[in-house]
């Protein structure tokens, strides 16, 4: 901005300070020059009030000749003509002189200020060397005069006097004068003016307060708060300035919102009234009298103030040097202006306001240009594109308004609407008069004509899309254009407007903006039925068609104009080919079977589901999917086993993005990589070569997109139509009918040669209309193999046993191979491993289960001959063979536990022999060693079972191999049968988890009887119930001899146990751990309990004794005897009696223990876990 002329401006608008001066009006005019040119030349700094930052201003001051009509009349609170500082001059220095003439008028002149309360003055007394010569008889010394002046007018002020000497001499006494004047003179107006502000401020703000109150005015308000704005603007602090006429607008705004929410205020009446001009902003002036004067009058309309009101604030930006801040709050008036016009429910003459919008524009925009150059407009168009599109929009709507888009031109109607807004401009303004470029201008000639407008339109039009393209806003540029499009429209030139719709249809798409996507999609059908472009409009119809934004009859309207098309009977050989994404989209692929792998011949149906988007049902005449064959060497030859077949999911769900326009997807940035292994293996032995990775989607992946606008999507303008690709390979099925939303269609699939099927493509046809889908993606696939016959041998039960007759299955999956009757399978017979004969052995066919037939085994010498029966091919043949693996002895036994032996056999389907390997396991592991005792030696043999099968060892014999010369004498007892088991559990308390040392827990006894009695145990010990069952007594006993369980109450005790396998007794026992840990289980003993009728061991065995605490009366409740001898606790007595008796001969019941390995006590070594007991202790701690 320029401010060249700024001070003189300032002075037309806002003077500068008012300071009266009284006194010798001569000296005062000689020294006025000098004194206005100095004062505001050094800055002085203003502290303000309420903790305001302080600020450097310069003062300047308009002198004035001192009259008493200028001093302020009580409640009158202007500024800008407020005396802020009153100066007497004076250069009197006779005494006569001063008493009689200048004391008298420095009274008089003292008195009028007191009157009116003007506290703010200054006497400046000037002495010049021409004075003292023309008086030299009284003249008393200068000092005498300043004294008398100072004792009568200034007796506690003294600095409120100041002396001048020599103002007219270039000297350096007269300078230091100078500036001791200039200092006090600026330091007294500053108070002044900040006391005086201050008070203004308050009084403002006491106004502001009083807003509720009746006949409250926002015009005088207004005027009020202006007149502060002036102030701070003729100190040139702008920002202030700024911030009063904000404020102002605020309160407005305030206003106007409250009215429309129904509270309203009487003043603003005045600004409801009809608006009668719409001129628009005025900017060229510095104030705008006129509109001002209206405010002042309170006949101002919403306009008027809005308009003057902006006008300041745009002056105000533009000296703070922020012209691009007058464009962003000329944008928000104008969009203001027009809500606050519709709350008010002020009547505006239909085209009025667009008229005032659109020269307010223009007016903001010359403004700007007039303060910036060209490289400044050009970095700043984003601040400026704004107000251009507004303009081309009211622009086009006073074209609309008046009849200048029709083809047929305006009415005369229109004619008497256009001659109605011309005169609401009133006449030019005088600013603007030799411009010819004005906004007046303008408007008047676009107003004029159909081609005055268009070309004015037109040129708005694009210069907003080059900005906007220029800082890279193409959505808001495309929406330009999508009007200018709907003007072409208007203009009957689809074409045009058919390349502006597409282009803002891509951002709309892009960008997921559901309804303008579905709005532009008609206005291009539209155009597209114009041009006679039959496939393009086809493809929109079907857009539209599937469109749920559309109501159904809408739609129905589209999907017949596709069907209507489809019907028509022309050339067959040139079909319309659409996409099928707007017709139908493939949701879900599923394979049967599941596996998507099947061999040659066999049946693979494939089942589509179509989710159809037609509001209407369509019969199609077929649906068509080409598929792509890729012969795999590998697959079909080299493979030896099913597992190696690459696996392919069965069920595929394809995710589409709506038909209308979504939110931007992942898709939008290119589809994602689909990666495969790729094998190469040697075609002889099946090996593998190589292995690597392969894109299998590379056309989609590497395929250029245009920059400016998103893939191929289904949402795009127009999708891509490929054209069907006939191919060797179709799946085809003929007259479908699909119905709106999910339809499912099944295919069968070709699966003759062996490969690799891929689909790339589906087609529907529809009459002469095509609805192709391009690319299946994610890619489907489905794997026809080939196999070669597999004979697999493996045990029927793990591990095989050597030296034992085990069952090994034999498994053919016959592949290609159909197996025919009469061939065999040829084993060759070895020594190691005979197979053993069989009365009857099954073959069973399976996959699908065919039934079951009868082998023939024939056995020779050397081979074993396996008849087969007929299998078909890609069937599973089983049959179980016994076999047995002779161990090795001597130097052929193997060092290893487990040895190998392999088995040649000959297939009819080959012309080699396959090998298959057998693993055999030794189930023994044996050592010996020999003793010497003297002259005789032992042998001992150990034999280990290292198997998981039960063995019982029997009729152990060693003999000697080569000679008999040497007597073997076996020294080993005969092994005791297992008789009894014995098993404990011990149970916490109620409610705990685990046992707690010093709380009683459960001891739960289960001693089970494993086996029936033999005959001499039948007729030593037992007796008969009632029942007719076999007894017998046995005797336990619960003790712990490493003191880690107390046993409380009963620790033993008799039990009569039936003599049959499997037969069980529980006894429950209470004891008490008596510390934490991991404790072993208390000793649980189980003795025989003979009866008094079996006859009284010669010798007491010391194993037999028992310790018992608790057990007495045994004979008693067993034996019904009447002597109730105890068992003695601690003691060696294993006979019930007294010693007398004993002694002579009588016969006592007795305890007698089992034999080594009768009773199995699973017990032994067990723990169980212990919990210290939660008891709390108090331990006390003395510091010193």
């Amino acid at each position: 901005p320029h401010f060249s002329s700024l001070t003189s401006f300032l002075k037309a608008v806002c003077p500068p300070l008012f300071i009266p001066g009284a006194g010798d009006q001569g000296l005062f005019t000689s020294l006025y020059t000098s004194l206005a040119q100095q004062l505001p030349r050094e800055p002085m700094e203003w502290r303000r009030t309420y903790g305001r930052a302080p600020k450097m201003i310069h003062l300047e001051a308009n002198f004035v000749q001192f009259k008493e009509e200028l001093l302020p009349k009580e409640g009158n609170k202007a500024l800008l003509t407020f005396p802020f500082l009153h100066i007497y001059w004076t250069d009197c220095c006779d005494t006569e002189v001063y008493k009689s003439t200048v004391k008298e008028d420095m009274m008089r002149w003292q008195n009028s200020l007191r009157t009116h309360g003007s506290a703010d003055w200054v006497i400046i007394v000037v002495e010049t060397n021409d004075t003292k010569k023309k008086n030299k008889t009284n003249i008393l010394p200068r000092s005498s005069i300043v004294d008398k002046i100072r004792s009568d007018f200034c007796n506690k002020q003294n600095d409120r006097c100041v002396v001048l000497s020599d103002p007219l001499k270039d000297s350096s006494r007269s300078q230091e004068s100078w500036n001791s004047l200039l200092l006090k003179l600026r330091t007294l107006l500053l108070m002044s003016f900040t006391k005086n502000l201050g008070r203004f401020e308050d009084d403002m703000r006491t106004l502001r307060e009083k807003r509720t109150q009746p006949g409250w005015s926002f015009c005088e308000y207004f005027m009020v708060q202006e007149e502060l704005a002036f102030v701070f603007e003729m100190l040139q602090q702008f920002e202030d300035a700024l911030v009063q006429y904000d404020e102002l607008d605020a309160l407005f705004t305030q206003y106007v919102l409250n009215f429309g929410a129904g509270d309203t205020a009487n003043w603003l009446g005045s600004f409801c009234a009809p608006v009668r001009s719409w001129s628009g902003l005025l900017l060229r002036r510095p104030i705008d009298m006129e509109k001002r004067d209206g405010i002042q009058r309170g006949e101002a309309s919403l306009l008027d103030l809005r308009s003057y009101l902006f006008s300041r604030q745009c002056t105000l930006l533009i000296f703070l040097q922020r012209p691009w801040e007058v464009t962003q709050r000329a944008l928000e008036l104008l969009h203001n202006c027009v809500q606050e016009l519709r709350l008010l429910e002020v009547s505006v003459l239909d085209g009025a306001l667009d008229c005032w919008v659109f020269l307010s524009c223009l007016e903001v925009l010359h403004r700007i240009e007039g303060c910036c150059d060209q490289a400044q407009l050009a970095a700043n168009c984003s601040h400026t594109v704004g107000l251009w599109a507004y303009a081309t929009d009211k622009l086009k709507c006073l074209g609309e308004l008046c009849g200048l888009v029709s083809e047929k031109g305006p009415t005369s109607e229109d004619l008497n609407r256009t001659v109605d807004l011309l005169a609401g401009l009133g006449d030019e303004r005088p600013e603007t008069v030799n411009s010819l470029q004005s906004p007046y201008k303008k408007l008047k000639e676009a107003l004029s004509s159909v081609e005055a407008f268009e070309r004015h339109y037109l040129e708005l039009s694009h210069a907003a899309m080059e900005m906007y393209c220029a800082i890279s806003r193409l959505r808001s540029a495309r929406l330009v254009g999508k009007s200018l499009a709907e003007f072409y429209m208007r203009k009957g030139d689809p074409e045009r407007a058919e390349s502006f719709l597409q282009e803002a249809l891509k951002s709309y798409v892009s960008e997921g903006w559901s309804l303008p996507v579905t709005h532009t999609r008609r206005q291009i059908a539209e155009c597209q039925k114009l041009l006679g472009r039959t496939e393009d409009y086809l493809q929109t119809s079907a857009l539209l068609a599937g469109d749920v934004n559309l109501t159904t009859e809408e739609r129905k309207h589209f999907c017949q104009e596709i069907l209507s098309f489809a019907g028509k009977t022309g050339d067959k050989s040139h079909k319309v080919s659409l996409s099928m994404s707007v017709f139908t989209q493939l949701t879900r692929l599923q394979f049967h079977p599941a596996t998507a792998s099947v061999h040659s011949g066999a049946i693979l149906q494939v089942e589509l589901t179509l989710r159809c988007l037609m509001p209407v049902s369509v019969r199609v005449q077929q649906l068509a999917a080409s598929i792509h064959f890729d012969v795999d060497h590998g697959g079909t030859h080299g493979r030896s086993k099913g597992a190696q077949r690459q696996t392919n999911p069965g069920t595929v769900e394809f995710i589409q993005s709506s038909s209308s326009a979504g939110p931007p997807s992942s898709s939008n940035a290119g589809p994602s990589l689909e990666l495969d292994e790729i094998q190469d293996r040697s075609p002889s032995d099946n090996s593998l070569n190589s292995t690597g990775v392969v894109c299998k989607n590379t056309h989609l992946v590497m395929r250029r997109h245009d920059s400016s606008s998103p893939p191929d999507t289904p949402n795009c303008v127009s999708p891509p139509t490929v054209a069907m690709k006939e191919g060797a390979q179709m799946l085809k099925v003929q007259d479908v009918m699909l119905e709106p939303g999910n339809n499912s269609i099944t295919f069968t699939a070709p699966s003759g040669q062996p490969g690799t099927y891929t689909l790339r493509q589906l087609c529907a046809t529809v009459g002469e209309v095509q609805f192709v889908l391009p690319h299946i993606y994610p890619s489907v696939q489905y794997e026809v193999y080939s196999q070669e016959p597999q004979l697999t041998v493996e045990p029927l039960t793990e591990p095989l046993l050597a030296g034992l007759p085990q069952m090994v299955k034999f498994t053919l999956l016959t592949g290609h191979y159909a197996v025919k009757k009469g061939d065999a399978l040829q084993l060759s017979n070895t020594d190691t491993m005979p197979i053993l004969p069989s009365s009857s052995c099954s073959a069973r066919i399976s996959s699908p289960l065919v039934g079951e037939s009868i082998l023939s085994i024939q056995s020779s010498e050397k081979v074993t001959s396996i008849s087969l029966p007929p299998t078909p091919p890609y069937h599973t043949l089983e049959f179980q063979l016994e076999v047995l693996c002779i161990i090795p002895s001597g130097s052929e036994r193997p060092s290893f536990a487990h040895f190998s032996l392999q088995m040649s056999i000959d297939c009819p389907w080959s012309i080699y022999s396959t090998l298959l390997a057998l693993t055999f396991y030794i189930p023994f592991k044996t050592k010996h060693s020999l003793l010497s005792a003297g002259n005789r030696k032992y042998i001992q043999v150990c034999v280990q079972n290292v198997s998981d099968m039960n063995f019982t060892l029997a009729e152990v014999k060693l003999t000697e191999k080569q000679h008999a010369s040497l007597e073997l004498q076996s020294l080993n007892t005969k092994t005791q049968q297992t008789l009894y088991s014995v098993r404990a559990e011990i149970l916490p308390p109620t409610g705990e988890q685990h046992c707690r040392s010093g709380f009683l827990c459960g001891l739960e006894v289960c001693i089970t009887r494993l086996t029936e009695p033999a005959e001499g145990e039948l007729a030593e010990d037992s007796k008969t119930d009632t029942d007719g069952l076999k007894t017998t007594k046995l005797m336990y006993e619960v003790a712990d001899s490493s003191s880690n369980w107390a046993v409380c109450g009963k620790s033993s005790g008799m039990v009569s146990m039936p003599m049959t396998a499997n037969a069980t007794h529980k006894v429950q026992i209470e004891v008490m751990p008596l510390f934490a840990g991991h404790l072993p289980f208390p000793k649980i003993k189980v003795l025989k309990y003979l009866p008094h009728t079996a006859a009284v061991a010669i010798q007491p065995d010391p194993d037999s004794c028992v310790e018992n605490d608790s057990l007495s009366l045994l004979d008693k409740t067993l034996d019904d005897q009447a002597d109730t001898a105890s068992i003695r606790s601690r003691g060696s007595v294993h006979s019930v009696g007294s010693g007398d008796q004993q002694q002579k001969g009588v016969a006592m019941p007795r305890l007698e223990p089992f034999s080594p390995g009768q009773v199995f006590n699973h017990t032994q070594a067990r723990q169980v876990l212990v919990l210290p007991s939660t008891d709390d202790h108090i331990m006390e701690v003395n510091a010193t």
